[in-house]
């Protein structure tokens, strides 16, 4: 160790050792096991959980059985209905507690965090451990006020929640503070890596929850899985890999469960030429290296413009060299290790394949087990691994590009839509890429930040529904469950009225796709009333699905400008009510037409938010319509439950391919002259008529198809779920007979359901 001469002149760091005791002094009481109505249960069937950095076992916990889940959820279940109907104060003041305790108990959870995950205790004590209380803060003030703030919504029940090894406690905070507060009991099932900072929160429930309230049962994916098909779990939040969150939206498809999913992200980390390039290279370090690339909207997707790209990577390169790795317990290490050697030898195993695929690694130091030095990938393509693909360790890879239109190109080339890094001395640069970019946050000049009242989640195969600030409350609310009388109404579809084989069949209806009427692929069938209605089919949807596409100027248009268009077609609906009363009755048709007007008086008025949250930013929630969306109209209301769905979607500026009542679709149909004549732009809306749910599965699988609503039979619902777990566009499935002419039909969910937030972080009064 150098003497402070010598100190002074090198300016090297010494070590600064965090103390190990107390944290080694709490895991004497492992082996752990379950923690279950309130009570640890006796250890079984034990496996180790591990300090990555020195390749030591911690202690020793439990894998969860099919036994154990099922414990789990029944106590949950027994503690549902005394939580949800207890005050919201009541609540508000639990939740109080326990952010009071853990902030109590702060150095013990980072220790422990750093300890079983690897990371650098300053990241620990700095920023995860302060952000999770703060969520278990700022959801105490959300219980206070649930009744008031989301009247005629209640909590789902039992929320079963299954959190990744990378923010072990922050995520736990994410899931389980909005879900308590809004009146939900837990199951949470932490990562197998890393269960110790769950267990340190179990002993913190004991202390202040009823019994059954918060329930964590630790083991590996077979513990996930369990939790996952459980009859008895009403939500399922998930955080991790997008190829398990692509198997539980498939498990869960026409279970009826709610469903989050925030899964992988590979984002882009833009540079301008015109950006303070010193601040952007800390952004990379933050996003990167001082994390151990171990977050899943970190910007490992490095694009420089190409006028300072030679200069921006130089200092990237001078700036990783003095990165210091080591002893994640040191105060003054600034990248620890890697959370175990499964991820340190997928790390290595990316890496080799980028090199092997043409791109050049420049790593500042040496791989030794699990500790990974930072490093950057550069001379790659666009389908190097190491450009495409999630890496999650400390390597960026980097690649220069022109124009801001080319960055944007670039940006959107990925399959992932979680988050994005904008550097621009521009605002209008900024804000116009931040537009642009296919991504559920945006930070400008800034990376990495995070808050309890800022909205996070993401789109595309990113997931979907949001954790954080109000949109994060709604996901842990539900709207009335249909009754037995609904589901028993809507156990079958209704049948397709005729065939093709019968004669005189009249052939004058089309369907309507991109503003011109179009013979159906499928041929015709006998629909009453109104006669003969085309058959649609995957052509028909995938020609639907490229008009609605090419009509993006509507998106673009202001809320006052589309309003204008909806008034209009309300005004139009008035003139031909008469002709619409013969085929629905005049009673539909006057719902019909107050429907229009009330969605044209919405159109303008949906408001996004600025949320308090980190100082000297400000943080804007964004309501952004999804592009183009697939609505299964219900088939009761052949006039009123199409406009009904329809015309919210086409308000907040989507565009829609619209499949209506199949037992009587020639409403919709005659809405094709309304439509027309009420400068509703070619592509807008579109109009294929058939079986609901062959065309519903057909909108799940397309690709272009940003999110589905399904009105249907259980079947239906069920097999759009299914359909859309590939690509993971979100599925708003309503099993229930509404009351279309009442509220119902004008619920808040329509409004929630029509667009995604795009949280944008600006640097303001810094």
């Amino acid at each position: 160790m150098p003497n402070l001469t010598e100190a002074l002149a090198t300016m090297e760091y010494g070590p600064s050792p965090e103390s190990p005791g107390p944290a080694l002094d709490w895991l004497k009481r492992a082996p752990f096991g379950h923690f279950i109505g309130g009570k640890f249960t006796r250890p079984a069937d034990l496996f180790d959980a591990i300090n990555p950095a020195a390749g030591a076992v911690l202690a020793q916990v439990s894998q969860g059985s099919v036994k154990d889940v099922n414990r789990a959820v029944t106590a949950a279940r027994k503690a549902a209905k005394g939580w949800a109907k207890t005050p919201g104060a009541d609540r508000a003041r639990a939740l109080y507690a326990l952010a009071r305790r853990m902030q109590k108990h702060a150095r013990l959870f980072a220790v422990l965090e750093t300890l079983n995950n690897g990371k650098p205790i300053r990241e620990s004590r700095d920023i995860d451990v302060p952000l999770a209380i703060r969520h278990f803060y700022h959801h105490a003030g959300w219980a206070a006020l649930v009744e008031d703030e989301f009247p005629g919504l209640h909590p789902h029940g039992v929320c079963g929640q299954i959190i990744p090894w990378n923010f072990p406690l922050l995520m736990l905070a994410w899931k389980v503070a909005p879900a308590l507060a809004a009146g939900n009991t837990v199951v949470l099932k932490p990562a197998e890596y890393t269960p110790l900072t769950a267990l340190l929160f179990a002993d913190i429930c004991a202390q202040v929850l009823p019994p059954g309230v918060v329930n964590i049962v630790t083991g590996d994916g077979a513990t996930g899985a369990a939790l996952v098909d459980h009859g008895d779990v009403d939500k399922i939040a998930f955080t991790g890999s997008t190829e398990v969150g692509r198997a539980i939206r498939g498990a869960t498809a026409g279970s009826g469960k709610a469903l989050t999913l925030e899964l992988g992200g590979k984002s882009p980390f833009i540079v301008m030429a015109d950006a303070d390039l010193e601040a952007a290279v800390e952004g990379v370090v933050d996003a990167i290296w001082f994390n151990q690339g171990e977050v899943c909207c970190a910007g490992s997707r490095v694009l420089v413009q190409a006028a300072v790209a030679e200069r921006f990577i130089a200092r990237l390169k001078d700036r990783m060299a003095r990165l210091r790795l080591g002893d994640p317990m040191d105060k003054g290490v600034d990248i620890g290790a890697l959370v175990h050697p499964v991820q340190a030898a997928r790390v290595g195993s990316i890496l080799d394949q980028a090199v092997e695929q043409g791109a050049e690694l420049h790593l500042a130091g040496t791989a030794v087990g699990n500790f990974c030095p930072p490093g950057l990938l550069t001379g790659l393509g666009t389908s190097n691994i190491g450009w495409s693909d999630e890496i999650f360790g400390p390597v960026a890879a980097v690649m220069s590009f022109r124009t801001p239109a080319e960055a944007v190109e670039l940006a959107n080339a990925t399959r992932y839509g979680l988050a994005a890094s904008i550097w621009s001395e521009s605002a209008t640069v900024a804000m116009d890429l931040a537009a642009q970019v296919k991504a559920g946050v945006v930070w400008i000049n800034g990376t990495n930040l995070f808050d309890a009242n800022a909205p996070f989640g993401g789109m595309r195969e990113s997931g979907f529904g949001r954790e954080g600030g109000r949109a994060g409350m709604l996901a842990y609310l539900a709207a009335p469950a249909p009754s037995g009388k609904e589901r028993k109404a809507l156990a079958a579809p209704a049948p397709l009225p005729g065939d093709e084989g019968a004669g005189g069949i009249d052939r004058t209806r089309k369907l309507y796709v991109g503003g011109k009427q179009a013979r159906p692929d499928g041929g015709y069938s006998f629909a009453a009333p109104g006669g003969a209605a085309p058959l649609g089919n995957r052509k028909d949807i995938r020609n639907a699905v490229e008009a609605a596409a090419k009509a993006g100027g509507w998106t673009g248009l202001s809320g006052h400008a589309r309003a204008q268009v909806l008034w209009f077609l309300a005004e139009n609906l008035t003139a031909r009510a008469r002709d619409f009363a013969a085929l629905v009755g005049e009673k539909e048709v006057a719902a019909a037409i107050d429907r229009a007007l009330y969605w044209a008086g919405w159109t303008d008025k949906l408001e996004g938010r600025a949320a308090d949250t980190v100082s000297g930013h400000l943080t804007l929630a964004l309501n952004e319509p999804f592009g183009v969306m697939g609505v299964i109209c219900p088939d009761e209301a052949p006039l009123l439950g199409f406009l009904s769905t329809v015309l919210p979607a086409i308000a907040f500026g989507n565009r829609v391919v619209a499949v209506p009542s199949q037992s009587a679709p020639n409403a919709a149909l005659e809405m094709v002259q309304v439509l027309e004549t009420s400068d509703v732009p070619a592509g807008v809306v579109n109009i294929v008529t058939g079986a609901q749910a062959e065309l519903a599965a057909v909108l799940a699988a397309h690709d272009d198809a940003a999110a589905l609503w399904v009105f249907a039979d259980p079947a239906t619902c069920a097999a759009a779920e299914r359909a859309a777990a590939g690509n993971l566009k979100p599925v708003w499935a309503e099993v229930r007979a509404r009351d279309w002419a009442g509220a119902e039909g004008r619920a808040g969910a329509f409004r929630a359901n029509a667009v995604q937030v795009k949280t944008v972080w600006l640097p303001y009064g810094a």
